[in-house]
């Protein structure tokens, strides 16, 4: 629907998470679905194409679950993309399909952030693709970014602004420091993609229970905080919110939604 009201001649598409969280058993229906999406109606009229999937999951230490999808309109001509190791545009022509070991494709770069950016040095799925392109004479790159969620509520909550804002911040500026520095010919950059965004938890929490009570719930065998309950003052103490590790259960959930959520 989105292609036929707007009719773009050049399309990017920046997914992460591809495959999803079990990705293992979900990989397999990844390339039905690009089929399926490049011979849609609705691309018909897209005769180039280029789909970069990274779907090397048995290698801990490259794999970002990032996808990234660019289609040209018949329209378009003379569009050239950058090979960033013979460091020149190359004319763009066909549709072409690259997965697995993406680190060995001279047409984008891919990186995972270092391990020392990860929350406790956990790997996961984060990092970035760059691709650079030319349509006539205007060169730009099209960086598609996975930066980091809150690992735990009972963490974010804890500082303000949160441990993770400072790694989300962290990693985008490695990305940027990469994608500016002297390798190559600096060009406009558009970045887009999961930035994983979060409210200020410790600012939300103070906001929404300013006349509470807490309550701590430690592990019995660690005496690790498991849970975090705030009641209200009166009311019969009753039960605002609810935090845990994933777990953020909050009593009236209209105040998110009501103008936009513009009282927190």
């Amino acid at each position: 629907q989105v292609v036929h009201a707007h009719k773009p001649h050049f399309m990017a598409l920046h997914c992460q998470e591809f495959g999803g969280k079990n990705y293992e058993a979900s990989m397999s229906h990844v390339d039905k679905f690009v089929k399926e999406l490049l011979s849609s109606d609705a691309m018909k009229d897209y005769n180039r194409a280029r789909v970069y999937l990274d779907e090397n999951y048995k290698s801990q230490e490259h794999f970002t679950a990032l996808g990234s999808f660019y289609f040209l309109h018949e329209s378009l001509k003379n569009i050239y993309q950058f090979d960033f190791k013979a460091k020149k545009y190359k004319k763009v022509t066909g549709k072409e399909i690259y997965s697995d070991t993406l680190e060995s494709t001279p047409m984008l770069e891919k990186e995972k952030f270092p391990q020392d950016y990860f929350p406790e040095c956990k790997w996961s799925r984060k990092g970035f693709i760059r691709t650079r392109w030319c349509i006539t004479d205007c060169a730009f790159d099209l960086v598609n970014i996975h930066l980091f969620h809150d690992a735990s509520n009972l963490i974010a909550w804890e500082t303000s602004p949160s441990v993770y804002s400072g790694i989300r911040h962290k990693a985008l500026g490695y990305v940027l420091d990469r994608i500016i520095d002297q390798r190559f010919e600096k060009v406009s950059y558009f970045v887009f993609g999961d930035f994983n965004f979060r409210l200020d938890a410790k600012a939300v929490v103070e906001t929404l229970c300013a006349k509470a009570t807490m309550q701590t719930v430690r592990a019995a065998d660690t005496n690790e905080v498991v849970k975090l309950i705030f009641r209200e003052s009166d009311n019969d103490r009753k039960v605002m919110l609810q935090l845990e590790k994933k777990l953020f259960d909050y009593f009236n959930q209209d105040v998110f939604r009501d103008n936009n959520g513009t009282a927190v």
